[in-house]
């Protein structure tokens, strides 16, 4: 997706991918060069962007951002940088019998480092588990697999569970709807 144009989708569905998701529908599929569907998320090159400057560049849902980048070990964006917190976290398969990826947990701080400023934005940054590349893979070009996928959010407006809300969030016309103070005045077709 090299426009970067907002998704919309439709009424009632959500991106809303487990880490294993965002590793074998997108990220594995990218880093192999396969098509993957939807082709929503797009390609950028993180380090020149402030983490608040991820509207109309990145995909969002709710008040998270995704976007493919190319890994490197340079994170420092115009006003600040991602400093990493904790160790690698391995991502299962949902049986439990194959590690198929990593992810890692960055904070941004704004100003140089290392006396900048600690701030809410969080970054999980997930790449492919060596183990999980194919030989197929690996006899390609080796800068084709070095593709990691971000999940950028600020911290204070997550609840701990991955979900931004609590359900009620409401499409525009659901809102209509709901003003209408009396349901007896709608006229239905017969």
């Amino acid at each position: 997706m090299g426009d970067n144009k907002i998704v919309n989708l439709p009424p009632g569905f959500h991106f809303r991918p487990t880490d294993e998701e965002l590793i074998v529908h997108f990220l594995q599929r990218k880093a192999s060069l396969l098509p993957y569907h939807p082709d929503i998320i797009p390609d950028l090159d993180l380090y020149p962007y402030d983490p608040w400057d991820l509207d109309g560049k990145a995909m969002v849902e709710g008040k998270k951002w995704y976007y493919f980048s190319r890994r490197s070990q340079n994170r420092v964006t115009t006003n600040g940088y991602w400093k990493a917190c904790g160790g690698d976290e391995q991502i299962m398969s949902s049986n439990g019998s194959k590690r198929i990826g990593v992810k890692k947990y960055y904070v941004f701080h704004i100003g140089g480092a290392p006396q900048g400023i600690k701030t809410d934005w969080i970054m999980q940054e997930f790449r492919v588990s060596d183990a999980s590349n194919s030989s197929r893979s690996r006899r390609r070009d080796t800068s084709k697999i070095d593709w990691v996928l971000c999940r950028v959010y600020e911290q204070n407006y997550d609840n701990g569970d991955g979900d931004n809300d609590d359900g009620m969030a409401l499409s525009c016309l659901d809102e209509v709807f709901l003003s209408l103070d009396d349901y007896d005045d709608i006229s239905f077709p017969n």
